[in-house]
This record gives structure tokens, C-alpha cells and sequence, in this order.
């Protein structure tokens, strides 16, 4: 394929008509008749109706990765971006972002003029190839972005698909499996507990902490979304919080499993935090200005913000490790392998959809204790008996 002359990107390309989920695009879908009979407000509306059914988060992924298709397209071919993309395109795309192994070592074809060129325009954060899960996730934005305006998907071609297949299998040869954050099981956490103090933030974080372990292992999307209007009193220290929307409940159907209870622990200390706050009504955790004064806007913590309170808890603990806001999630339900719950209960709490996933965390302590990884042990116990 032609490689053409880098083009500056100093602010970026310009993909918000290229959104997965929008109505309108560069060029115009199969079926333009059947959205040319509707009026300019009603494609509009259509318009918000898709993006506001989506979580913040996908959306952001969404034109994170149609940034990167845009500034790999100028910055690579030499070409804006227009739907629908050729095969030949998005094979060099996979060409260009899987690493193999050549004679000069493990790379793609990526030059790396390019490489450091998307990096500067901020379509990535760092050089090198992406992870196995990256280059799927753009793939799979890329495909919806063709099917939600009816274009001829090459996504979906027999040649892609066998390459991102075979390239699945390298990835995994190379050791280029996700890597998961350390789990905050109860131990862990408690040494985090032990860094909070009666201050205000020191009330807030503890709460947070707790609430978000012992209520399932919460998404730090779903602690920053936490609001008082869900959460029921049943006696001093004693809550139940229903989790209305979560990853697997975007619509918001009525669940047996979203009421979360909040008790021991962490009820006494989420009653402490709201009796200190004074917080009655809007978002639970709030920010702390300057000073030790809660925010007067009542505006809630952004996920990002969960995450770091995480991150300083770890650091002020002298905990080491790969830990993150799904450190609590990970850790709860480890801990929860660890002493034998049921699955059916751990997922109850959690809202996992995916026993594969459970499970994953489930064996992997259980090998810890597993009777057959210490044969040598017992060999050695046996043998000073005789």
C-alpha cells in the first residue's frame, strides 16, 4: 500500500461526525431515502436518543478510538477519513498495529515517523503496539460505525477476520495477555482503612471504600453515580442502596439483584460520613475543597476521582502493588472465592453476568489452597512421622 507524506494533526482530527452512533456521516447510507423522509428535528432527536442511551464511558471510548482511525488515516495514507473503508485499509490497519515476529525482532508495520507523529497529536498516549484488546476494541467501533449507517462493513470480510484471528494467537504467544490490576482483598483493604482518619476526608474515603467492597465490589462509575434518592435507611448503621443502572443494567429494568446491602462496617461508617457531611439528598460522595469544606455545588466525584482516592490510599498505606478503583471490585469477589461463597451469591452482590469471569477469580485463589500444590509439603510432614 502507498505510504504518503505526514500531515501536521496540531489539534487532532475532526471525527464528531464520524461517531459510531450517529445519524449522519460523511457518506450517506444505504437506505438515504428512508432517512430523508424524516425532518431535521427528528433526525436530531434520533440523534440524542442513541447517544444519551449509551454510558458516558462507551462514549468516550467510542471517539477515542475514531480519533485514532481518523489520525491514522491522514497521518499513514495520507487521507481523511470517509466511510465506508476499503478490506485493503483496514488490513493494513491490522498489519500495521499486530506485532510479529520478523528477523529485526517483535514489531508491526507501523513506521515509526508515524508511530511517534500519533503520539504527539495525542491520538495515543504512548509508542509502541497496542494491546491485543486495543486493537479489537478500534476494530469493533470501527464495524459499528459501518453498521449503524447500513454501509458494506469490512470488519466484517473473511480475509479480516482470519487475520485477527491468527493475530489473537501471536498476541498470546507473546505474552501479550490483559494484565489485571491487583485485587484489594480484606486485608489489603483494611490496611487502606487504618490511612483514614476523623477528618472529613478522612470519613469520606473510608466510607467510600467500604461501601463500594462491601456492597458487591461497585464499578467506580457506579460509586460516583451513587445518590441519595436510592438509598434506604432499615436502622442505625443498616442501609440498602438500589443500583437502578449499572454496565449490565443500562436500560435500568427492574432487578431482584440491584438492591445492594450496606451493613457492619461499612454502614457505620457511611452513616458517619453523611452525619459529618450534613448530606441529605443528591450525591453521596462529594468533593472536599481546600480547607476541609464540602463542595457547595453538591456535585458528585468523577470516576477518575474514585480512582485516585484508590491510588492515595495505597500510597499512604505503603501498599505495593498494581492497584486501581477495580482493585475494590476484584478484591471483593477474591475474597469472596477465598472463603468459599456461592457463586449465586457472590454474583447476587457483584451483578456479573459472565460466570467465566467470576470464576477466573474464583480458581485463581483457589489454587493457592488447592491440597495437590503441596504434595511435597505433605511428603515432608509424612516422612517425620515415621
Amino acid at each position: 500500500m502507498k505510504k504518503h507524506h505526514l500531515q501536521h494533526l496540531s489539534d487532532g482530527p475532526d471525527t464528531r461526525h464520524m461517531h459510531p452512533l450517529s445519524t449522519t456521516g460523511t457518506t450517506q447510507p444505504s437506505n438515504a431515502e428512508s432517512w430523508s423522509s424524516l425532518s431535521a428535528s427528528t433526525l436530531q432527536a434520533l440523534h440524542e436518543l442513541l447517544r444519551q442511551g449509551e454510558a458516558e464511558n462507551t462514549l468516550r471510548s467510542y471517539a477515542s478510538a475514531m480519533r485514532y482511525w481518523a489520525g491514522w488515516m491522514q497521518l499513514r495514507l495520507g487521507h481523511t477519513i470517509a466511510l465506508p473503508l476499503s478490506v485493503e485499509v483496514v488490513l493494513q490497519f491490522i498489519a500495521d498495529h499486530a506485532p510479529r515476529q520478523t528477523a529485526t525482532g517483535v514489531r508491526g508495520e507501523l513506521p515509526v515517523e508515524v508511530d511517534l507523529a500519533l503520539v504527539q497529536s495525542g491520538c495515543k498516549a504512548k509508542l509502541g503496539a497496542p494491546a491485543h484488546a486495543t486493537l479489537v476494541h478500534r476494530l469493533a467501533v470501527l464495524s459499528k460505525a459501518h453498521q449503524s449507517r447500513n454501509l458494506p462493513n469490512p470488519c466484517q470480510d473473511p480475509r479480516v477476520r482470519e487475520v485477527l484471528a491468527r493475530a489473537r494467537k501471536v498476541y498470546a504467544r507473546q505474552g501479550g495477555r490483559a494484565q489485571k490490576k491487583d485485587a484489594l482483598t480484606k486485608d489489603v483493604l483494611q490496611r487502606l482503612l487504618n490511612t483514614c482518619d476523623d477528618s472529613l476526608v478522612g470519613l469520606r474515603d473510608r466510607a467510600l471504600l467500604l461501601f463500594a467492597w462491601s456492597s458487591g465490589g461497585r464499578r467506580r462509575s457506579e460509586v460516583a453515580q451513587a445518590d441519595m434518592r436510592f438509598l434506604r435507611q432499615l436502622a442505625p448503621g443498616r442501609f440498602v442502596y438500589t443500583l437502578l443502572h449499572s454496565k449490565t443494567n443500562q436500560s435500568g429494568r427492574d432487578n431482584p439483584d440491584q438492591h445492594k446491602p450496606v451493613l457492619g462496617a461499612a454502614g457505620a461508617a457511611l452513616q458517619a460520613w453523611l452525619a459529618a457531611s450534613g448530606i441529605q439528598e443528591g450525591a453521596i460522595f462529594r468533593r472536599i475543597r481546600k480547607g476541609g469544606h464540602l463542595d457547595g455545588t453538591g456535585a458528585a466525584l468523577s470516576p477518575a476521582a474514585v480512582r485516585l482516592i484508590v491510588l492515595e490510599r495505597c500510597r499512604q498505606a505503603g501498599v505495593e502493588g498494581d492497584f486501581s478503583a477495580h482493585s475494590l471490585r476484584s478484591g471483593f469477589v477474591t475474597e469472596a472465592g477465598r472463603r468459599n461463597i456461592s457463586l449465586a451469591q457472590t454474583m447476587a452482590l457483584t451483578g456479573h453476568q459472565s460466570v467465566p469471569t467470576v470464576l477466573g477469580y474464583f480458581r485463581a485463589e483457589a489454587a493457592l489452597h488447592n491440597p495437590a500444590a503441596h504434595l511435597m509439603e505433605e511428603d515432608a510432614v509424612d516422612t517425620s512421622k515415621k
